[in-house]
């Protein structure tokens, strides 16, 4: 990966605040819009909704997901040249009781603060969504695949 390419992958990864996810509900497919923490490790997001959330039904563990994370669009902007990466993978519920639940709970509420109450109410859990591939665009004929080892180059300097 170039580094103008690596550079904005995580700007996209970090400077964002919400994704559109895609999953299968009821033999279907969904979309949804959540708020997201990206991992130190860069190989993977947080989310954590609600089971009353329609998306909820396609975030069990081992399915498969899609993810779409864009800049901001506006009035004078060409919108098939908006940076964007879309990556997929697989999910992986959070529980209570594993060893990163607590870290994780953590990084997620130093990141959206209001969401500590949604971490009190019984009908919330905490996903992480593990990349396996990606596609990153930058603009007009600049695309690139990104595989895990993409990912893990974010972390290194």
């Amino acid at each position: 990966m170039k580094p103008e390419e690596k550079d904005l992958l995580e700007k996209l990864l970090t400077e964002n605040r919400v994704l559109s996810l895609g999953l299968t509900v009821d033999g279907r497919p969904h979309v949804g819009l959540l708020p997201f923490v990206v991992a130190d490790d860069r190989q993977s997001v947080l989310v954590h909704a609600s089971q009353l959330a329609r998306h909820s039904r396609g975030l069990q563990p081992g399915s498969p997901f899609s993810i779409l994370i864009h800049a901001a669009d506006h009035p004078d902007a060409d919108p098939l040249q908006l940076t964007r990466v879309s990556i997929s993978g697989t999910v992986q519920h959070v529980a209570q009781v594993d060893a990163d639940y607590e870290a994780s709970r953590e990084a997620f509420i130093d990141h959206f603060p209001s969401s500590e109450l949604t971490f009190t109410l019984g009908d919330f859990n905490l996903y992480r969504l593990h990349f396996e591939r990606g596609r990153l665009v930058s603009g007009f004929a600049r695309a690139i695949t990104l595989g895990p080892d993409s990912f893990a180059e974010l972390t290194k300097t």
